[in-house]
């Protein structure tokens, strides 16, 4: 037997012994697959299990799925970032559903015609559903055939190296175990940290354990820079127990989700200056509570400051019910505040009931949030009574 086989061939003998036991292996269905793929892209297993779960329990067919509303598989979504691959999800089912009948594409290829199906994706439902001799190739992946032949750079020549080297590597009779077998060895055994070389099934076979070079491998890449926003919420509550809630429609975070009115600046604000513009739109109010705190994204960070109100009047919001116009309902002075941006509409902004804001509206992590602590939840409870 060759090397590389020898390798595949333990590798696949120790997975069928400890893999871990996971809803979506009990299937062969390609639209478990491809969920519970989209899912775990950039999310944890043990994070991504129960979002499986509900979505399998809701739409347990891609035809249930293709007729929910983004509504429905946004709120599903919320909690799990990267909202776009919600979006996706939902465009794919409708077009599975539609013009597919319902039947995924049943190889690699077919499979990276669908919208937020990359080569990763593909390839895992391709093997796993299809036993497709493809080659799974993902940040684990990458991962263990770098540690396992020292390979270095892991950009342009290195990943065509890398992706090379696992289709070489691949068991060509059991690619759905093979493929399975190297996620789950980089996700247990060969970590990006402290990986557990003593109990791993290849390490005869691996070279930066053979010299002593695991940390060295793969090589550190060089982190893009965060960008740093600065986000104003503005909480404004009424005696009915409502608040007012705005969605979020610009090509940014949180597409076509919801959240408290916002104001985008360049730095943080003084809250007076603040509070004399807000108070142009919705007249007089007390300030019950301000909250801030920072809210970290892959390439993002929020520094959050939510301003709680109660609002004494109604008076200075009926402009609200006015005809639809995409003009902002005031004007900030960018020079004293510092502005970059408003989701103050008068077609965007509507009253909600607080005790339905979670089960009826997608909202993303930052607010979900701040309505936990609870000081905040105590007080919105008690509007609800």
């Amino acid at each position: 037997m060759k090397n590389n086989e020898i390798v595949s061939y333990e590798l696949v003998e120790w997975f069928q012994n400890y893999k871990r036991d996971m809803p979506w292996r009990m299937s062969k269905d390609p639209y478990k697959i491809w969920l519970s793929e989209i899912i775990l892209q950039q999310t944890q297993v043990i994070q991504g299990t129960p979002y499986y779960l509900k979505f399998i329990e809701c739409f347990p067919t891609v035809h249930h799925l293709a007729r929910a509303s983004e509504e429905e598989v946004l709120r599903l979504w919320q909690g799990l970032g990267y909202y776009s691959r919600a979006r996706n999800l939902l465009h794919t089912a409708q077009f599975v559903h539609t013009h597919l009948k319902g039947v995924f594409p049943d190889s690699y290829k077919g499979l990276l015609e669908l919208k937020g199906i990359g080569e990763y994706t593909a390839a895992a439902i391709a093997s796993i559903s299809y036993n497709e001799s493809v080659a799974v190739v993902d940040g684990n992946v990458n991962r263990v055939i770098s540690r396992l032949f020292q390979i270095g750079a892991l950009q342009n020549e290195g990943k065509t190296i890398i992706k090379k080297l696992a289709i070489e590597l691949l068991n060509k009779s059991k690619p759905a175990d093979h493929n399975q077998a190297m996620m789950e060895l980089g996700s247990l055994i060969c970590k990006p940290k402290n990986p557990k070389c003593t109990i791993c099934p290849i390490s005869v076979h691996c070279m930066a354990y053979r010299d002593n070079l695991i940390q060295n491998f793969p090589p550190k890449l060089i982190k893009k820079t965060q960008r740093v926003r600065y986000f104003n919420f503005i909480v404004p509550l009424m005696n009915t127990g409502k608040v007012f809630l705005t969605k979020r429609t610009d090509n940014d975070i949180w597409k076509n989700m919801h959240t408290f009115p916002l104001i985008e600046s360049n730095e943080e604000l003084e809250h007076n200056a603040l509070f004399i513009e807000v108070g142009k739109v919705f007249g007089n109010f007390e300030v019950l509570n301000i909250t801030t705190f920072k809210h970290i994204l892959s390439h993002q960070i929020l520094k959050a400051t939510f301003y709680m109100i109660k609002l004494e009047t109604h008076s200075k919001i009926q402009i609200l019910n006015e005809p639809l116009n995409t003009s902002p309902l005031f004007a900030l002075n960018p020079t004293s505040l510092n502005f970059v941006g408003a989701t103050f509409k008068k077609n965007n902004i509507f009253e909600v009931e607080i005790k339905r804001l979670r089960e009826q509206y997608s909202l993303p992590r930052i607010i979900t949030k701040y309505m936990e602590n609870k000081e905040i939840s105590a007080f919105l409870s008690s509007l609800c009574l």
